[in-house]
């Protein structure tokens, strides 16, 4: 048993990896498929400028998913369970729904697929790193780590019922204004904070001793 055990530590972060590469490579196809369909984005327009903020916002949030599961993988060992070869699927449905949702007249769904995608990622990080916790090969970290409360999660569910909220509002009242902008150029902050926090934590993991 400690042979296969060990057997599905070594091959998880490569099928991981491999399943979401296929993923988000098909996901980058989208949007690129988007950005060069949609000829409103090429005008000097109020749509153009918000259109391509939400754009960038997207590609964004699929490279913080990418980071988040590489950095993962790379830094920790775990038995892998199903969820864990499920949830490459399930990230990959709601980054497909979160490009088809691109556009002014989808905003309000969009930010609640962006709320979504904020959610499930923390989901499968909470899960991921409780596995690791388990395993001894990775106490090194979790050593000076205490295991994740309530209050860790905060944050997070703060900023998606903030998302939820724009969401609603959006959708409808329809608007698309100054405030519109506004929400948007937050987010982008927000994700750009997340993939610093992903970084450091990156550092904090492999620095030397």
């Amino acid at each position: 048993m400690n042979t296969i055990r060990n057997r599905a530590k070594d091959h998880m972060p490569v099928v991981l990896l491999t399943m979401l590469s296929i993923v988000q490579a098909l996901a980058l196809e989208l949007l690129w498929a988007y950005v060069t369909g949609q000829g409103y984005l090429y005008q000097a327009t109020w749509a153009a400028l918000l259109g391509w903020i939400q754009v960038l916002a997207t590609m964004l949030g699929i490279l913080l998913i990418w980071l988040i599961y590489a950095s993962t993988v790379m830094r920790f060992r775990w038995v892998p369970a199903t969820t864990d070869s499920i949830s490459p699927f399930v990230v990959g449905i709601i980054e497909f729904t979160l490009i088809a949702m691109l556009g002014m007249e989808h905003l309000g769904i969009w930010f609640l697929t962006m709320a979504l995608t904020f959610a499930a990622m923390t989901w499968v990080s909470h899960l991921s790193f409780r596995r690791a916790r388990q395993d001894g090969e990775n106490a090194e970290f979790f050593r000076n780590v205490g295991p994740a409360g309530l209050r860790d999660y905060t944050a997070t569910m703060i900023n998606v019922t903030l998302m939820v909220a724009l969401g609603v509002f959006f959708e409808v009242t329809g608007y698309r204004g100054w405030f519109a902008l506004i929400a948007l150029l937050a987010l982008l902050a927000l994700l750009f904070f997340q993939i610093y926090v992903t970084d450091r934590y990156w550092r904090m993991s492999t620095q030397p001793e």
